[in-house]
């Protein structure tokens, strides 16, 4: 999709066209047939833009809900763009922080996620984005939504910003190369150094990185939140100045609910213990936040073993941090032993964890026999691959309902 394609969609044709094309077949099966249709009576190129559109609409649902009808996206902006409940979550600390009239300045905005999020707080601002078709995505959402009286968008290189007169700069850098992601913060694009040092010239700032951010590359003075959105982490943040709160990292949950997990300072290192009745698996951004130990004292545990994330305990404790599982039994990892245990337990469905095991999940699948189709019905089993010291074990466990993100 080129420019010139995009913005004929914005004109009073081409929107009649994308709700045309919106209300067409435009699955796998009936793509074909409906763009040779839409083109015995418009131009190829803005047919080809109108299905892209209505196509990346209907995966953005999950990112987006409802508002995903009104939006306008390119295949990279929404791959990387912030969902929209990360996006109001981080808004509402704005709002919180800044005063009245204060604007922000949001280097690397993509098609606007963060941007709309905010300036539906009332936070007014500028994006600026480096790919002129992206920036023209951007603008389109803006007006989409009537939020363009209270911010903007307009091509720029972020590393040729003065942010002065801002009162904070959120900052998007880009994580993603031809070949794929970019785990080194060194090589975002611009590097987080670079981020850093534009966002340090103003009040308050936020940076989006990746959520495998080494706790040592966070900067002095800064808070880094881990955020996950139903069980799954998602993305994590650093927070600047103002913005950053009194703590040094955070966990954040969203399930739709937000549950915040924060250190205990008087907590030391968690007990190691022997397997309890329950096994408690803490969510990921509880993982990558280094709030382990916190998981633990909230259910009366400790760590089977020091060096991995899984918590045991005697009581059953709810919490949103945390998945619950009762323990049936405990055994040294043997594939014959659990190909039979499972037989005798008449288990119809089996979901396999690990954590700490470099067990073929899915080999281990077959060789215990769950390789195809089952047989509807049957005992549901999870089992849990770990190990204690050098030794692997497995645990044949229920989950709990009610716990982890449905708490």
């Amino acid at each position: 999709m080129d420019i010139e394609a995009f913005r004929g969609l914005l004109t009073p044709s081409g929107q009649a066209l994308l709700a045309e094309a919106g209300a067409a077949d435009v699955s796998e099966d009936g793509l074909i047939g409906t763009a040779s249709r839409l083109r015995r009576g418009h131009p190829a190129d803005l047919v080809a833009a109108a299905l892209t559109q209505v196509r990346l609409r209907g995966r953005a649902v999950a990112k987006f809900g409802a508002d995903a009808s009104r939006m306008y996206f390119t295949q990279a902006g929404l791959e990387q763009s912030t969902r929209a409940c990360v996006a109001e979550h981080r808004a509402r600390r704005f709002a919180s922080c800044l005063r009245p009239g204060e604007r922000v300045l949001d280097l690397g905005c993509g098609i606007g996620a963060d941007l709309l999020a905010r300036a539906r707080a009332g936070i007014g601002g500028e994006g600026v984005e480096l790919d002129p078709l992206t920036a023209e995505v951007a603008r389109a959402n803006v007006v989409s939504f009537g939020l363009d009286g209270i911010v903007t968008v307009r091509e720029g290189d972020a590393r040729e910003e003065d942010p002065s007169g801002y009162a904070a700069v959120f900052a998007d850098p880009g994580r993603r190369t031809a070949r794929g992601r970019v785990f080194d913060p060194r090589s975002y694009e611009p590097p987080l150094d670079t981020v850093l040092g534009l966002a340090g010239r103003v009040p308050s700032g936020c940076v989006k990185v990746a959520p495998g951010i080494p706790h040592d590359a966070v900067p002095d003075g800064a808070e880094a939140e881990w955020i996950s959105v139903g069980g799954e982490v998602k993305e994590a943040a650093l927070w600047l100045g103002g913005l950053a709160g009194d703590v040094r990292r955070r966990a954040t949950l969203i399930s739709p609910n937000v549950h915040t997990l924060v250190p205990d300072e008087g907590l030391g290192g968690p007990e190691v213990r022997g397997w309890g009745r329950y096994l408690y698996e803490p969510d990921g951004a509880v993982i990558r936040a280094g709030l382990v130990a916190e998981v633990a004292a909230l259910v009366g545990g400790g760590l089977a073993d020091r060096h991995i994330a899984y918590v045991t305990s005697d009581a059953l404790r709810p919490t949103p941090f945390a998945s619950a599982y009762e323990i049936d039994d405990v055994m040294p990892f043997s594939v014959k032993r659990l190909r039979a245990e499972l037989r005798r337990r008449e288990a119809g469905v089996l979901t396999i964890k690990k954590r700490g095991s470099a067990v073929d999940v899915d080999r281990l699948r077959r060789d215990l026999g769950f390789g195809g189709r089952r047989p509807k019905g049957g005992t549901a089993v999870t089992l849990v691959l770990t190990r204690v010291g050098e030794a692997p074990v497995a645990l044949l466990t229920r989950p709990v309902p009610g716990t982890g993100a449905a708490a």
